[in-house]
């Protein structure tokens, strides 16, 4: 449909292109094909009459009709030049999704290989208990202070770009985007977690790099990567509803090269 739309759009426009205003001094015009000046007449097919026509060349405004016609076409090239990569963007985007599989989880292209981020165990560490995070798992039942916490000190997971480009198939439309990790003995520190007594609500507190998102498809798929380069250290993609545990992880650090 979107190409079938491309080549109505510039032939349409090619078709305007084809006739033009050829002006009179007298600030009227003839709607023509084409024209040529033959001595001191100029000849034209006029588009109202379907036929080739005569008139003296000193009638006419040549220099605003070639004004007109120059910034015309400028107009048109530019349009046309929008229309084709607009087109183009299209394309690449639809080449790029079907790269990604619809299951949902982060990815990376590289080297047009596909990368699969492996979903990280995660707790809640609190000072009474620390217990496997399990995505929709009930709200906790102790209030006070934890963590959800990623097992390990540092990810196996090594990424060399600090400007990774990743991709995030979200199995709800929840809160996503990459979080800053903060290794802690053999953990990483996720997210802070205030429980207020007796509602038991859950305020989070996570470390968010700033991002740029770009929703790709209708079924929830983002393309995101980071505004700025991003320093070596441990780092999350996340997808979770605030103020519920049931956050999910795919870890990965950054070591770019120096």
């Amino acid at each position: 449909m979107g190409r079938t739309l491309t080549l109505l759009l510039l032939a349409a426009a090619t078709l305007l292109a084809a006739n033009f205003k050829l002006y009179l001094k007298d600030g009227t015009f003839h709607l023509v094909r084409e024209y040529q000046v033959e001595g001191d007449h100029v000849k034209f097919y006029s588009v109202e009459r379907s036929e080739w026509e005569e008139m003296p060349a000193d009638l006419l405004d040549l220099k605003r009709t070639e004004a007109e016609n120059t910034a015309r076409a400028e107009k048109l090239s530019a349009e046309n030049k929008i229309v084709m990569e607009e087109e183009k963007a299209r394309r690449d985007q639809e080449h790029e999704v079907m790269k990604i599989p619809q299951d949902p989880g982060a990815y990376m292209v590289e080297d047009n290989k596909l990368r699969i981020f492996q979903a990280a165990e995660s707790k809640v560490h609190s000072d009474k208990r620390r217990t496997v995070l399990k995505v929709l798992s009930p709200l906790p039942t102790i209030s006070g202070k934890a963590t959800v916490e990623v097992d390990n000190a540092h990810s196996a997971n090594i990424v060399k770009d600090p400007r990774p480009e990743i991709y995030l198939q979200l199995s709800a439309d929840e809160q996503f985007g990459i979080i800053k990790l903060t290794p802690k003995g053999e953990v990483r520190i996720a997210d802070r977690l205030s429980i207020v007594p007796v509602t038991k609500e859950v305020v989070d507190d996570v470390d968010l790099v700033p991002i740029f998102r770009k929703q790709l498809s209708d079924n929830l798929l983002y393309k995101i990567w980071p505004e700025q380069p991003m320093e070596n250290g441990e780092y999350a993609v996340v997808q979770f509803t605030p103020g519920k545990t049931n956050m999910q992880i795919w870890d990965f650090a950054i070591k770019a090269p120096k």
